[in-house]
This record gives structure tokens, C-alpha cells and sequence, in this order.
């Protein structure tokens, strides 16, 4: 059995902005990826609201930076055969940096973690697949407005930047906001349609890259 692990932010762990929520089980995206591939992988969700590619964020009671959590979460999960990083909207908020070069850079690092990870029993670093969130999108919601001030336009520039680093280190890469887009009610999250395209798209992109 091959196993994929899908590292990500609110996006992964299903925050509805509709019901102020959890998406039920089956409309999130790692569940469809699932549904989609069928019985013979495994697909891990490890999604957390907030987190970034590799930069604090002390407004939660958990440690929100990629990073730094990446080599407890490759080790707990371990043997994986694919990682899909889906991160960098929370990169887009003012106070971490709003800057999608950071972000990038950020993403670099987590590639680095991965394919430097000291796995157990000798087991291979998983296939890495690099997936841009889609583009946050301008709202009305006050807090969300204020909260990703200026996101709209630079996280239109991830996916180019994700695009780029992708082929520089030999990684799998998908644009979501191709596929997707995110909910006018914050501008950041998604609805279950969104969020149930997103993995039915990556399904056979993974497929590819598994060999499957």
C-alpha cells in the first residue's frame, strides 16, 4: 500500500466560512483525494488553521510554523511515498510577511526537511508534490479584509514562484486556483465544491508521480 501525506493549513483541515466549521469528513479535499484513488492508498490529512511554510505565528495555542513541526509529523507518519505541501496563504497576512518570494523560500525549506529528514530503517524520502492554494480573493468580511490585507494580489504571484522552485528541484507541482477558488464570505477558505475539486484534480496527477 502507498501512502500520501497531505501537509497543509485551514485548507486541508476543511474550515468552512459558511458554518464557521469543519467541512464534513468526506467534502475535504484529502478525502476526496482518497475516495478518488481507491482502497490501495492511504491518504493522511495533517492540516492546521494558521499555519505557515516556515514562519512563527504565536496567536494560537499550537506551533504554526511548518517547519519546525515538518520532522515530528514526517517521523510519526513514516514510511510515506508522497508528501502534497499545500501552504503559503497564512504567508500572504501582513504581520508574518505578505510576500509570495518568502513564501517560496519558505517552501524551499520544506523541501529541504523532507529530502533531509533522517528516516528510520533506512526508508527513501517521499516524492514531494508542490500545490499553490488558490488565490485569496477580496471580501467584505471586516476581520478577513484587514487580516489579509494586500493577500489578493500578492498571492496571485505563488503560484509562478511555486511553479518555478518546482522545476528547480525536480518536485511534482499543481496551481489549485486553477481548479478552485476561494469563497467571497472571507476570501480565504473554501467552500465543499471547491474543496472537493481541488482533490479530484490532484488525483491523477498523483497517480503519475506513485506510478500507479
Amino acid at each position: 500500500m502507498k501512502t500520501v501525506l497531505c501537509y497543509g493549513d485551514s485548507l486541508t483541515w476543511g474550515y468552512d466560512a459558511a458554518s464557521l466549521d469543519r467541512h464534513p469528513l468526506k467534502d475535504r479535499w484529502p478525502s476526496v483525494l482518497q475516495a478518488t484513488l481507491g482502497g490501495d492508498i492511504q491518504v493522511i490529512a495533517e492540516g492546521l488553521n494558521g499555519r505557515t511554510t516556515a514562519f512563527d505565528d504565536h496567536l494560537a495555542g499550537a506551533d504554526r510554523n511548518g517547519a519546525r513541526v515538518l520532522p515530528t509529523v514526517l517521523m510519526t507518519h513514516a514510511p510515506l511515498d508522497l508528501i502534497v505541501i499545500m501552504l503559503g496563504s497564512n504567508d500572504m497576512k501582513p504581520w508574518i510577511h505578505g510576500n509570495p518570494v518568502a513564501a517560496k523560500q519558505g517552501i524551499q525549506r520544506l523541501i529541504e526537511i523532507v529530502r533531509g529528514h533522517d528516516y528510520p530503517f533506512d526508508w527513501p524520502a517521499p516524492h514531494i508534490l508542490i500545490v499553490a492554494p488558490p488565490a485569496v480573493s477580496r471580501t467584505e468580511n471586516a476581520e478577513f479584509k484587514e487580516m489579509f490585507a494586500g493577500g489578493d494580489e500578492a498571492s496571485k504571484r505563488l503560484a509562478p514562484q511555486y511553479s518555478a522552485l518546482a522545476d528547480e528541484a525536480g518536485c511534482g507541482f499543481f496551481d489549485a486556483g486553477s481548479v478552485a477558488e476561494t469563497t467571497p464570505l472571507d476570501g480565504v477558505h473554501l467552500d465543499a465544491e471547491n474543496t472537493r475539486k481541488i482533490g479530484q484534480a490532484l488525483a491523477p496527477i498523483v497517480r503519475v508521480m506513485l506510478e500507479l
